[in-house]
């Protein structure tokens, strides 16, 4: 009986080996997840670096050139015109589906409607990406590092020649690593291509195994390079009262018509830069040059209507602001955001809009104390609820935002009002006939894309009837 349990024991393991190693395809997948997670996190982390790094660079130009009788936003127009003007034209010229947050490309990759160009991508996200954030341009950078992690994802199924199932869980799973390292928020990662991506998303057990890996293995690269504190540093709060969570609900509603209207006016710049433009490659970038110049004034004039927004989160929770300045500053970032964001640079706006949701979410809350003392004794609760209502309302992916504020602001006995202010956002946003931002975006990539196509078919159709008539 001594010997016979081991023995048990011992065949059980060796069945357990023999049939995890005999699924050979289920064990390359999980490892390869492993191995993208990794290059997703060095990538994100020297992403990040890389925008730190030609900040201060921009900002040494900028004293460097400037004098008593210069101003320093005078000196920074040029600078940050050519930093933009750069990216725009690598954008263009050498990978037009770098431009934006890359994410509406992703789902459609998975989806199989887009290709994956990931030789053209990875260097023009990267450095384009570097260009436009180090400008002073209103852009997140967990946009390119969503791309550039999913990116990685399809060099990897290529290079190892996976089949076409498993190509796609890469590529899911290079994308929950790069959110996860772009924010330090492993769980966010998981459930942004769990929740945001169902649609496109093969579910399996082991496609959902990879994608933990991924998130997982991305996120430990990132801390190891840099550290282990949230994203936000703001203050910790304990539970709001119950009474108050109505409040919660109530805010969730603004911004589920706030983040309806949010996505009716990104569309329609989207529209009004094509008009512009109208794909000609010196219309585009005098666009850039045009908007690195403005950005970089704004950079040096009023920094808190430039960048990603991500800064200015902890101010706006600390109470730096009166609600006369959170409305001016909530009104000009939303055109900031509008401005950079659909004119097709390379970046994201996940940042710019947890920005725009903490000022409303700190309005609110100011009215919410003013008004109700004994029930609401803290307006930064508010603003930290916000920062998930509008992404719940834009996005409508409520539980990835919920996470997402969570782990940046390690604000964990928040969750109940997140839940009840990101509820409330997607239930008012569904009902009034929103649709999640990227699914608009993706749908009008590829209508522009056939009404390119038409006119390239049109277009040769002629050539070769004028050929025949000569």
């Amino acid at each position: 009986m001594k010997i016979s349990i081991p023995l048990f024991l011992l065949n059980y393991f060796k069945r357990f080996i023999e049939r995890f190693f005999t699924r050979k395809s289920s064990a390359l997948l999980i490892w390869l997840s492993v191995f993208i997670g990794t290059l997703a996190g060095v990538m994100s982390a020297l992403f990040d670096y890389g925008i730190i790094w030609i900040s201060e660079m921009r900002l040494q130009l900028i004293a460097a050139y400037s004098d008593s009788e210069t101003p320093l936003w005078l000196v920074a127009i040029p600078i940050s015109s050519m930093m933009a003007g750069l990216a725009f034209y690598l954008t263009h010229r050498f990978a037009p589906e770098a431009g934006g947050s890359g994410i509406p490309e992703i789902e459609g990759a998975m989806e199989g409607m887009r290709p994956v160009r990931w030789k053209r991508v990875l260097p023009v996200k990267f450095f384009g990406g570097l260009l436009a954030l180090g400008s002073g341009m209103a852009l997140g950078r967990e946009g390119p590092s969503v791309q550039l992690g999913a990116n990685v994802g399809r060099m990897i199924s290529d290079l190892f020649k996976v089949d076409k199932v498993d190509s796609q869980a890469l590529l899911a799973a290079g994308a929950a690593g790069g959110l996860a390292a772009a924010f330090n928020a492993p769980l966010a990662g998981i459930m942004f291509v769990i929740e945001e991506m169902r649609s496109q998303f093969n579910y399996s057990l082991t496609s959902t195994k990879s994608v933990f890996m991924s998130a997982v293995m991305a996120t430990i690269v990132m801390r190891l390079i840099s550290d282990q504190e949230a994203v936000v540093r703001v203050t910790q709060y304990s539970h709001p009262a119950l009474m108050s969570l109505w409040l919660y609900l109530l805010l969730g509603f603004c911004f589920g018509v706030i983040g309806i209207l949010f996505n009716k006016m990104v569309l329609s710049t989207l529209d009004m830069y094509l008009f512009i433009h109208q794909n000609q490659r010196w219309r585009f970038v005098a666009i850039g040059l045009f908007l690195g110049a403005g950005f970089g004034a704004l950079s040096v004039l009023e920094p808190q209507l430039a960048f990603s927004g991500i800064e200015l989160i902890p101010e706006v929770e600390g109470g730096h602001y009166l609600a006369g300045g959170l409305m001016i500053i909530f009104l000009f970032r939303v055109l900031t955001t509008l401005l950079s964001f659909g004119s097709g640079a390379p970046g994201g706006v996940f940042a710019p809009t947890l920005a725009l949701g903490t000022l409303f979410g700190m309005l609110f809350g100011l009215a919410a104390h003013a008004m109700f003392p004994d029930i609401v004794t803290e307006a930064g609760t508010f603003a930290i609820a916000g920062m998930g209502g509008l992404f719940a309302a834009t996005v409508r992916a409520p539980i990835t935002g919920i996470l997402l504020v969570i782990e940046m602001t390690s604000n964990y006995e928040m969750i109940l009002p997140l839940i009840v202010t990101c509820l409330g956002a997607t239930m008012v946003a569904q009902s009034l006939g929103g649709r999640p931002i990227y699914t608009q975006l993706l749908e009008r990539t590829m209508k522009l894309s056939m009404r390119r196509k038409r006119q390239e078919k049109t277009r040769k159709a002629m050539f070769r009837v004028l050929g025949k008539d000569k």
